[in-house]
C-alpha cells in the first residue's frame, strides 16, 4: 500500500523541502491531520505545517510526498487513488 494511503497519526515525518527554508530538516512525531495541516510533536513544543508548502517522508521511507497533493481529510486520503 502507498504511503499517501495509510494513517499518518504516530509516525515520524521529515521534511525534505519546503518553499519556507526554515522548515527543511524538520523531524518530529505526527500528532494530527486535518484537510490543510500537518501538527507535529518536535521535543517538547508543537509545531503546525501547511501541507500545500511542503514535501516530505514518513519514518525514514525512500518515497517523497508532496503535501500539496494530499491536501485531503484522513478518510477521504486513504481511498483515494493517485496517479503514479
Amino acid at each position: 500500500m502507498d504511503a499517501r494511503n495509510m494513517p499518518w497519526i504516530g509516525r515520524t515525518v521529515s521534511i525534505c523541502s519546503s518553499t519556507d527554508s526554515t522548515l527543511v530538516g524538520r523531524t518530529g512525531l505526527i500528532i494530527d491531520e486535518t484537510k490543510r495541516t500537518i501538527k507535529v510533536l518536535e521535543g517538547e513544543s508543537e509545531l503546525t505545517f501547511a501541507k500545500d508548502v511542503i514535501k516530505f517522508t514518513l519514518d525514514d521511507a525512500e518515497q517523497i510526498i508532496d503535501g500539496s497533493i494530499v491536501g485531503q481529510r484522513l478518510g477521504d486520503r486513504i481511498h483515494r487513488r493517485y496517479r503514479k
